[in-house]
């Protein structure tokens, strides 16, 4: 019996790997996707596709997996045809939200998308009616370290338009057209951690909320992450 107990308690933990070991590469996924969507499926051309198959790789993340995702996002799957679209609503508090999908069935996915809205306190709303709260922008997410002032010089003198200081992070905002040439510039550095990097929404302004309420919109972001469709979630919570 308690050798029964032992492999029992193996597999519990061994699911949790499991689901953990999934969780990353579906973030790796939706990374991938985005970055060959937005700038080809070539890596030697596309830096930020360059990148995001290096974390995915460190992550040990089967090239078949890549490039799958890559064949996915570029159109080249045979028999499967898809489609971007995105949604607009608004979550707990007023908080307004885009949802960036890729989906070969529009119906199926603004149906799991009104539903996750509803079930997490939040309504799906018509195309338009948050979009104007929202531009694009290229963000570079780069960690903090003795390297900071280079970094910021080589950001600006490519063509950034503003850098913001965190604690540990400094955040890089280009416009799309100049993003893959300050990410370029900066890759160029040795010794430098990029987080993060690519073209997305940002706010425009942004929304103030309790910490009951923001646990809220943290739910329904979360339960939209995980929809297969989903490729990224946007919103102007402060």
């Amino acid at each position: 019996m308690a050798g029964h107990n032992k492999w029992s308690k193996v597999k519990h933990i061994k699911a949790r790997e499991d689901a953990k070991k999934s969780k990353i590469f579906s973030k790796h996924v939706r990374a991938i996707m985005t970055a060959a969507r937005q700038g080809g499926g070539n890596p030697d051309n596309n830096p930020a596709l360059r990148l995001a198959i290096e974390r995915a790789r460190a992550d040990s993340m089967p090239m078949s997996n890549i490039q799958k995702a890559i064949d996915k996002a570029t159109g080249k799957l045979p028999g499967v045809t898809l489609t971007e679209v995105v949604y607009e609503g608004y979550g707990p508090g007023g908080v307004a939200i885009m949802v960036e999908c890729l989906t070969d069935n529009k119906n199926r996915t603004v149906a799991e998308i009104r539903h996750i809205f509803r079930k997490n306190g939040g309504n799906l709303g018509t195309s338009g009616s948050v979009a104007w709260m929202f531009e694009k922008k290229g963000i570079i997410v780069v960690g903090r370290g003795e390297k900071d002032d280079e970094v910021m010089e080589q950001a600006l003198e490519a063509g950034a338009e503003d850098i913001k200081e965190m604690d540990e992070v400094l955040v890089i905002e280009t416009t799309p057209e100049e993003f893959n040439q300050v990410l370029e510039a900066i890759n160029q550095l040795e010794g430098i951690e990029i987080i993060e990097s690519n073209i997305q929404l940002t706010p425009t302004n942004t929304t103030d909320v309790s910490d009951e309420v923001a646990e809220k919109v943290e739910r329904l972001i979360d339960a939209l992450e995980e929809s297969d469709d989903v490729q990224n979630v946007i919103h102007n919570m402060a």
